[in-house]
């Protein structure tokens, strides 16, 4: 007798847990392909997103290269070290631009005439 009180009152306390649930297991299983849909249009949009960046990198260095005494691997060291504009080189300071690799004296002297 008391057995079944017991499992009429599990039954009623944890039928309101037990109904929603049963749904949500649904509602899991009908998402999965939506998501994965989702995964896929992501990783397309970041594979545009990556050329995009390689192609303005590029483009960045390539304006870079067109200050007076800046080559390809000096406008690369400038681009790395958060230089992405002409106008962020020239405005640096002269501590900042000589702490990047492959940057000397004479072509900080060089950028400053420019100011």
């Amino acid at each position: 007798m008391i057995s079944k009180f017991l499992s009429k009152l599990k039954s009623i306390l944890f039928k309101s847990a037990v109904t929603p649930e049963t749904p949500l297991k649904k509602e899991k299983k009908a998402a999965k392909p939506v998501k994965t849909k989702t995964k896929t249009k992501t990783k397309a949009k970041t594979k545009a997103k990556t050329k995009t960046k390689a192609v303005n990198s590029k483009k960045n260095i390539e304006t870079l290269t067109t200050l007076p005494g800046v080559g390809a691997k000096s406008a690369k060291a400038l681009y790395e070290a958060g230089f992405k504009t002409t106008k962020a080189v020239i405005a640096a300071d002269e501590k900042d631009l000589l702490a990047v690799s492959g940057v000397g004296i004479n072509l900080v002297k060089k950028l400053k005439k420019l100011k």
